[in-house]
């Protein structure tokens, strides 16, 4: 790792960490069901057989946590906000009493409104392939907006339709289990056309700072035979065009809109395009993709069907994480100075929603690594002119990672399962120093 310092980013950059409501919040008897508690309930659906019941007790011990945070000295805490908790009687008050006490810790509060957490009653009438599903997301965005919009000033709409898209609905690998294949695109368009309710439920409300969370990454073709082109390209497509040009231009890469439910497309287009005030990123890796090889892969965790167009194949030659993803911090470069070159001026301000990676053991030097690779690969990008405003990292807390269980860390502070102590890390500690230089502490 460099030991020379990380250069200074514009005055104003928006430094913080990142959570989700289903995996650290536990407290499940405080809210109604949500898929995932219908999926992990399921045997054999998540790893090491868990489920996020008790998770991190975050609701119970949240003032912990923000004293975490405090300490780190992040300017802002990115977590979502649980549609089944909000369903539930008094459920917004444990939003209040956090939002309460990241003020007191001088720590800006930045909800995510939703992190895949869908309440069960919903699923049960159509979920996210319903179109319904979109009009009560924007209601539940409203109520919340009137309860704390006097305090957060900054949000978040949806977090990676993409995965919740392919890994819930086509694979059914994550909640709520759908193998849909190609029949889950309408999951794609609603929770876009979720996303444009919610940004003018939001207006609505008064707020001015509002955006969305989508996965990114480069897409490398395995070779330059027209076959692994064509894939590498098809894959890009679905995993990076489909959910950000709806948003960025208004309109659905050709040959995709057709494939989208009801009657008006192009009127769904101009909600789900309503403009946004910044447009957040998560990054972990580039996909190395070639043509397909007619059997099936197993990669990161995940079953790619053989009769997918493509196989994601290993990039070779570059580090790896505990979970078995590729590091490559040169990929944030290239990804936000290819997203600045095809979007132009449509694209607005960037924020880095989401980066980190899995490695066991407190003195987590190759978590120091992977992040300082990825910050200075961040402030590259911020040289070659790309307008990005912030980073936050993934996550503050180790914690139930999905259909992984408690098999994968994380967090830059470590949590001890069974007592739910909390330990920051050597990462909370490299975290920490870089605020503090940054800001000329």
């Amino acid at each position: 790792m460099a030991t020379n310092p990380i250069p200074q980013f514009p005055a104003g950059f928006l430094w913080g960490v990142s959570t989700s409501a289903h995996q650290i919040e536990g407290a499940a008897d405080q809210r109604e069901p949500s898929v995932w508690d219908a999926f992990t309930a399921e045997e054999g659906r998540v790893k090491d057989g868990s489920n996020a019941a008790v998770a991190c007790d975050h609701f119970h011990r949240y003032p912990e946590d923000v004293a975490l945070l405090r300490e780190l000295g992040v300017d802002a805490y990115r977590f979502s906000v649980s549609w089944p908790r909000v369903n539930a009687p008094g459920g917004l008050d444990f939003y209040d009493r956090l939002v309460d006490e990241l003020a007191g810790a001088g720590v800006r509060p930045v909800p995510t409104l939703f992190h895949w957490d869908l309440p069960l009653s919903l699923q049960e009438a159509g979920g996210w392939l319903n179109r319904d599903t979109a009009e009560r997301f924007a209601e539940y965005v409203a109520v919340v907006a009137d309860r704390l919009g006097d305090r957060v000033t900054k949000w978040i709409t949806l977090n990676e339709p993409a995965e919740h898209t392919l890994l819930g609905h086509a694979l059914g690998t994550h909640a709520p289990g759908r193998q849909l294949m190609f029949d889950a695109l309408p999951a794609a368009h609603h929770q876009l056309l979720g996303h444009g309710l919610a940004v003018r439920a939001l207006r609505a409300a008064g707020a001015s700072d509002i955006g969305i969370a989508n996965s990114h990454g480069p897409t490398w073709a395995a070779s330059a035979e027209q076959p692994d082109v064509e894939a590498a390209a098809f894959y890009d497509l679905l995993l990076n065009r489909l959910f950000a040009e709806p948003v960025l231009l208004g309109e659905y890469p050709d040959g995709i809109g057709e494939l989208m439910p009801g009657d008006d497309v192009a009127a769904d287009l101009k909600v789900i395009s309503e403009p946004v005030d910044w447009y957040g990123i998560n990054y972990y890796a580039p996909t190395r993709v070639g043509a397909p090889e007619g059997t099936d892969i197993e990669f990161g965790g995940v079953t790619i069907p053989a009769e997918l167009p493509f196989t994601v194949k290993e990039i070779e030659d570059v580090p790896t994480t505990d979970f078995g993803w590729p590091v490559v911090p040169s990929g944030l470069t290239d990804l936000l100075t290819a997203f600045r070159d095809r979007y132009g001026d449509r694209l607005p301000p960037v924020v880095i929603t989401e980066n980190g990676c899995s490695y066991e053991g407190v003195d987590d030097q190759e978590r120091v690594a992977y992040l300082d690779g990825h910050v200075r690969a961040l402030h590259r990008a911020v040289e070659a002119g790309v307008d990005v405003r912030g980073y936050f990292v993934w996550s503050l807390l180790d914690n139930f990672e999905w259909a992984e269980g408690y098999a994968r860390r994380f967090g830059l502070v470590h949590v001890d399962y069974t007592t739910l102590e909390r330990t920051p890390k050597a990462s909370y500690g490299w975290y920490r120093d870089l605020l503090r230089a940054q800001r000329g502490a």
